[in-house]
């Protein structure tokens, strides 16, 4: 049983709206991760500040439980709420997400007894398209909000992290798309033309 939440507390400063809603091939770009990644999930909801703003996904919205900090509140909140032990996180503005890549970290969260799985990347660690093991990450990203050790990947020595590696990670998506977020319009624009030319 796994539990997805996607997050949808950025600010977007860089894009000047909020991204999450800004249509991507005719629909809201949230709409698109939902849609893509529902399948593997037993529970879907959705961590943000802004709950009116999201009423048309037809999901639980989950305000931040320690809000105005960051990602690192939203992924506490994201654990915190989630009824299942395994917790699939992943960020808002990712038009291609991954379901197949998040069902085999899953698999390997269960099957080595790690805490953490999480994608390397040739830019580094993707905390949000990430399957974390609530019952123990929950109480050491708890405790690292309340010492305001914010960075999202401060705690990590503190758990069991297994790193998908770039060659485990580009064997499911050789693409290499996956871990695109879109920050500005000229990235938007760019991910829509990539998208068409996958059709």
């Amino acid at each position: 049983m796994i539990s997805l939440v996607i997050q949808a507390g950025g600010q977007s400063r860089r894009m000047g709206e909020d991204k999450a809603l800004k249509l991507f091939l005719g629909r809201p770009l949230i709409q698109r991760v939902v849609e893509r990644l529902r399948p593997i999930a037993d529970e879907v909801f959705v961590t943000t500040n802004n709950p009116e703003k999201y009423t048309f996904l037809g999901l639980r919205l989950v305000p931040d439980l320690f809000p105005g900090l960051g990602t690192l509140s939203g992924l506490y909140t994201a654990l915190a709420s989630a009824s299942s032990s395994i917790v699939a996180v992943v960020g808002c503005d990712m038009p291609f997400a991954s379901a197949e890549l998040l069902v085999e970290a899953a698999r390997i969260l269960v099957q080595e007894d790690v805490d953490l799985v999480v994608p390397r990347t040739i830019e580094g660690l993707e905390p949000l398209h990430a399957v974390y093991r609530r019952d123990t990450c929950l109480p050491v990203v708890r405790s690292a909000v309340e010492s305001n050790q914010l960075k999202v990947i401060d705690w990590f020595p503190l758990v069991r992290v297994r790193e998908q590696t770039l060659e485990e990670v580009t064997r499911i998506d050789p693409s290499g798309l996956t871990f695109w977020n879109l920050n500005t319009l000229e990235e938007f624009n760019q991910a829509e033309n990539q998208s068409r030319n996958l059709k």
